[in-house]
């Protein structure tokens, strides 16, 4: 069983969070510094925090969280989502993600967060960036392609696809 004093289970997009909390349920909070300061002051010592890796709606949340020196789990969205199909849920809300979010770190033994560095998340947003970059170049290759192999290539969709 779990040894926390109580365990959220959140559920963040781009404007809110959903939160469950195994004692307090359902909250929702502003996905701002402004609502993680309200959330913040919900949480009693030795709370535990779970999250689904969103890409980049989690990150700020949990870097705030992890900074405030409260315990912080970032969890897979694929367990989560296995784990929500094993119980056969059959309701899929925000408020329901939170709460199977938070049954899902009171049974399971989560790994705690570890905030990256200024240095590290600089890394990662420029790796970020070259994927993206990396992306494009290769969707306008594939472009320039069909615009060849039509026969009849528009000279300025050719032109502007090269440059």
């Amino acid at each position: 069983m779990n040894k926390y004093t109580e365990t959220f289970g959140i559920d963040i997009s781009a404007a809110i969070f959903d939160c469950y909390g195994s004692k307090q349920g359902h909250l929702q909070f502003k996905n701002t510094e402004k609502g993680f300061l309200k959330f913040l002051q919900t949480l009693e010592v030795n709370t535990l925090v779970v999250m689904e890796a969103t890409g980049y709606y989690h990150y700020r949340l949990a870097q705030f969280l992890h900074r405030k020196k409260q315990i912080v789990s970032v969890v897979n969205p694929l367990s989560v989502k296995r784990f929500i199909q094993m119980k056969l849920a059959k309701v899929k809300t925000d408020k329901s993600d939170a709460k199977a979010i938070c049954e899902y770190g009171l049974i399971n033994e989560v790994p705690l967060y570890n905030a990256l560095t200024e240095v590290q998340s600089e890394c990662l947003q420029l790796f970020r960036l070259m994927d993206s970059f990396l992306k494009k170049r290769t969707a306008t290759k594939n472009k320039l392609h069909g615009e060849e192999v039509l026969g009849i290539p528009s000279k300025w969709v050719y032109r502007s696809l090269k440059r």
